[in-house]
């Protein structure tokens, strides 16, 4: 199998390393195999994929789309390094309001799973970083939110002090006033 899957703090949100094939050329990887995820209990289907492309100290997030377009997503660094955070915004969750990261690059072959009922986010550590992600649900404007980045009721430790920001960003509200119509089920 060309990935392992491993749970984080947070269960439903997977770390997937992927198995690189190095050799006088370069490398081939897989990002994504659906018969590998479903194997290992991510059923979700993927219908667009978003890129950016970010400098040192940009933070981008946390954003996540209110149901019913909510999203799941699967994140990769293609080039550079970014630190890669998930927060968990289901209402009833043991987990409501915690966060998880990990660091994501062109050298280490992680991905991040991120299921929907998560706000995400994250920020350029290397020169710069060209991230790619997969999401289950078209981008809906009408459904668009997010929460601020440095909310103190969630304590996420980014590895920079003042990261560079767009301004909508920088508006975003606390977790404990964002909309959010997600709500804990253990059924999954």
């Amino acid at each position: 199998m060309p990935f392992s899957f491993s749970s984080l703090r947070i269960p439903d949100v997977k770390l997937v390393t992927a198995k690189h094939f190095p050799d006088q050329r370069g490398f081939f990887m897989e990002l994504f195999k659906e018969s590998d995820f479903y194997e290992n209990q991510i059923t979700t289907r993927f219908v667009q994929d978003n890129f950016s492309h970010s400098a040192r100290g940009v933070l981008r997030g946390l954003h996540y789309q209110k149901n019913p377009k909510a999203q799941a997503k699967l994140v990769v660094a293609l080039r550079g390094e970014i630190f890669d955070v998930a927060v968990d915004i289901r209402k009833d969750s043991p987990t409501y309001g915690k966060w998880v990261g990990e660091i994501l690059s062109d050298a280490n072959h992680k991905l991040l799973y991120i299921p929907e009922g998560f706000a995400h986010g994250f920020c350029v550590l290397s020169e710069t970083a060209d991230v790619l992600y997969k999401v289950t649900e078209e981008y809906s404007v009408e459904h668009e939110t997010g929460i601020l980045w440095n909310d103190p009721d969630i304590g996420i430790s980014w590895p920079v002090d003042k990261p560079l920001l767009h301004e909508k960003d920088s508006k975003l509200p606390a977790l404990k006033n964002a909309e959010n119509n997600f709500s804990f089920t253990r059924d999954k």
